[in-house]
């Protein structure tokens, strides 16, 4: 676990500070993390990379449910102003997008990337090479977006950028429809999780992302990379270092998931979690274009937002981020 580092580990009660913090996969021996790769090209062979378990032999360029073969296709790689404060910064997150997705949600904001063959395929090599470019750049931290699909490939990448002089921490942005197996091949490897919750209820998931299996994964995700890294925690310069950062976004019509999704952080994770209730909700893709979509043909409202929040700190969780982004 991440927080282990520290000499002894502070109450929650304000940001605490990480002096001597090195990157977890600093940590991992040669042997263990050629393991990691070696492992990461066997979960590819027959692809168990995400819930889906679609099988096809991916190290033969073959494709599933995330139309993704043997490499990862990066949409756009850059410093990224518009994540959380605590990620962000002053030099930006160093974000890779990556192209496709394994969920099918109909609201997507950014499905342009996640439902089309966007941007150049990469091998690993190419990946470290993008990353020690955001490092050369001053940003605080690499950040893959959407990697649950490419979760091995991603293993490859940092692999191949340690020998090359790479220093920051990762970051694992996902919607949290992650398999447990990708999950432990991070373990070691990712610094800070990222995790959305999306939906409580199976069959809102269904309808919305065509994964019903989606509420489950996440909660056995969200605990997984709980135990992995533990609570958010920050440096002397309010950076992020290590840790879960949970968000989750206010949609119209939903608050009891909401609450739902809120008790079940503070009860069955941590009254610790960092939660980011996020406001910025509106119709995109389908959403906006269905009839079968109309109740969430809308933003949130105030009476919405006001309840979520609400809800969130009733559960008891009290480390809340509310602003929009």
């Amino acid at each position: 676990m991440c927080a282990s580092r520290l000499q002894s580990r502070p109450a929650f009660s304000e940001r605490f500070t990480l002096d001597a913090f090195t990157p977890c996969y600093l940590h991992l021996s040669a042997a263990a993390i050629a393991a990691k790769v070696e492992a990461a090209q066997e979960e590819l062979r027959a692809c168990r990379a995400c819930p889906r378990d679609c099988a096809v032999n991916r190290l033969e360029d073959r494709e599933g449910v995330c139309h993704t073969g043997r490499h990862a296709r990066v949409a756009s790689a850059f410093a990224h102003f518009g994540e959380e404060d605590c990620l962000r910064g002053w030099r930006g997150s160093g974000t890779i997008f990556f192209s496709r997705c394994n969920l099918r949600c109909v609201f997507c904001q950014n499905w342009d990337i996640s439902q089309q063959q966007a941007g150049e395929t990469c091998t690993a090599e190419d990946l470290a090479r993008i990353m020690l470019l955001l490092q050369e750049r001053g940003c605080h931290n690499i950040n893959f977006v959407t990697p649950e699909h490419v979760a091995p490939q991603v293993a490859e990448a940092i692999a191949a950028a340690i020998p090359l002089g790479l220093r920051l921490p990762i970051v694992y942005n996902t919607s949290a429809y992650d398999s447990l197996s990708s999950l432990r091949l991070m373990d070691g490897l990712v610094d800070i999780f990222m995790p959305d919750f999306k939906f409580w209820e199976p069959e809102t998931a269904r309808n919305l992302s065509r994964a019903k299996d989606y509420p489950e994964r996440a909660r056995t995700a969200i605990q997984e990379m709980h135990r992995q890294v533990g609570p958010l925690c920050f440096g002397p310069d309010g950076l992020a270092r290590c840790g879960v950062l949970v968000r989750h976004l206010v949609m119209p019509g939903q608050t009891a998931q909401s609450s739902a999704i809120f008790r079940w952080l503070a009860e069955e994770v941590s009254p610790d979690t960092y939660v980011n209730i996020m406001a910025q909700y509106h119709p995109e893709y389908r959403a906006g274009s269905q009839r079968r979509y109309d109740s969430i043909n809308r933003g949130p409202n105030s009476a919405e937002l006001e309840k979520a929040n609400a809800a969130a700190r009733a559960a008891g969780l009290w480390r809340l981020d509310t602003r929009s982004r």
